[in-house]
């Protein structure tokens, strides 16, 4: 059968290779308990599992994004999606906790492909007026493919060992890569309004656009608060509130997939209408969104032990929040950098927000967690930090998701001041360039 030039079939296989994505991201935090015990690890040790897998993801992403802006978007894509399957399996057979920082490491150069290549392809097959569903459908590759993962991994692991659940989730490349290959390619700025050429402009030029430097910081806070959650929530749900492994693994999935599902098409449903309102609109919903987490996210980590009927609501709610903001800044991106310049502007945004907050996510979130328990135990006379006291410092620790959720607002409004003026300094510029053509 022939490839189809169905924009919405592309969107779904996408979509299909996001989820597999964050699948293979989150769980080695859906399996962080059972690691952490083989392997007698601190929280900062797990934590530095998910940092060292940023800093690297966050490097070679560059490099990839700007092959993606030369070179075809599906073969990069696809041998991406090759290089982490593998590498995930290979998680299983690590004897070491520094054999399996490197087969994480691995697992990152592989998905380093996906977002920049994925979200440009997007673009493409998808007018800007829709473009706010059409990438918040993508992202929710991230809440759904975080739940599969705590859903399946946290179960298989209690049943036949953690080991075996990274082995499993190796499995779907097997259908996915052929489904992706068979998809065509659009051409780059094959939806634009004006067409414009090849650009002779640096990939630095993309930092000479004001807006993309508050989107930048707003990613470092996002996910900070993102990779937070998705290293230590179901440690936190096992430790404050006495859920099993299998069980923790599955209310991270219920919050990771009520929450994600319904954020993501709300910011999709509300970011494609409000753009005709204001061209700022998509920028100023994340910012009120982005408030609106803060509270949430406080009171649900601060239910008391036990409270697990109160907590679980609360956290869907906040981890709906955060969500909102793919489809709203996302979206804006491409609004502002050029279509051949967009894959290379996804990797520069995803180098500095990864390196600036979401390697530092886990890492300080577990470093947090180890001090508190300290402290608390020493309070207590205790001469062994034990399990009550790293519930403590855990919960303790999270605290600093409501409090960045602010500062994420803060620099979400701030960005209103610009977002506009870029957006007419783009569409001014294709405009001039597709007059040029023409003459």
């Amino acid at each position: 059968m022939a490839p189809t030039n169905r924009p919405q079939v592309a969107l779904w296989v996408l979509f299909a290779v996001n989820i597999m994505n964050f699948y293979d991201r989150n769980i080695a935090g859906a399996l962080a308990e059972p690691i952490r015990r083989e392997f007698g690890l601190s929280d900062t040790q797990i934590g530095m599992l998910g940092s060292g897998f940023i800093w690297l993801y966050a490097f070679v992403g560059v490099p990839i994004g700007r092959l993606a802006d030369k070179w075809s978007r599906k073969r990069v894509l696809a041998f991406g999606l090759l290089i982490w399957s593998v590498w995930t399996g290979f998680n299983g057979l690590a004897r070491t906790y520094w054999m399996l920082m490197v087969a994480r490491l691995g697992v990152a150069v592989g998905e380093a492909a996906c977002a920049p290549t994925a979200t440009t392809w997007i673009g493409d097959l998808f007018a800007a007026e829709k473009r706010a569903r059409a990438l918040a459908i993508f992202m929710l590759g991230v809440p759904i493919g975080g739940a599969m993962s705590y859903f399946f991994s946290g179960p298989i692991a209690q049943a036949f060992g953690w080991r075996q659940a990274m082995m499993v989730a190796a499995l779907p490349s097997l259908i996915l890569l052929p489904l992706l290959w068979r998809l065509p390619e659009p051409a780059r700025g094959a939806t634009e309004v004006h067409k414009e050429g090849s650009s002779s402009q640096s990939m630095w030029s993309v930092l000479r656009i004001p807006t993309m430097w508050w989107i930048i910081l707003s990613g470092a806070l996002l996910n900070f608060n993102m990779y937070a959650f998705g290293t230590f929530l179901p440690a936190f749900f096992a430790r404050v509130h006495g859920l099993t492994l299998a069980q923790s693994g599955i209310a991270t999935g219920v919050a990771y997939l009520i929450g994600g599902i319904g954020g993501g098409l709300l910011a999709g449903k509300i970011g494609d209408s409000i753009v005709h309102k204001r061209k700022d609109g998509r920028m100023l919903a994340a910012a009120v969104f982005a408030l609106a987490t803060a509270p949430f996210a406080f009171f649900g980590i601060q239910q008391s032990a036990g409270a697990f009927l109160m907590a679980l609501p609360l956290l869907t709610l906040a981890y709906a929040g955060c969500n909102t903001y793919y489809g709203f800044v996302y979206s804006s991106i491409q609004d502002i950098v050029p279509p051949s310049l967009r894959a290379t502007a996804m990797a520069i945004y995803f180098m500095f927000m990864y390196m600036m907050g979401a390697s530092l996510g886990p890492l300080l979130t577990g470093f947090l967690s180890d001090w508190r328990a300290r402290v608390a135990a020493e309070a207590a006379g205790a001469l062994k930090i034990t399990d009550q006291f790293r519930a403590i410092g855990l919960q303790e620790a999270m605290l600093i998701i409501p409090v960045l959720s602010l500062g994420l607002a803060l620099v979400l409004w701030a960005g209103l001041r610009t977002v506009s003026n870029d957006m007419q300094r783009r569409e001014a510029a294709a405009a001039a360039a597709a007059a040029k053509a023409v003459a």
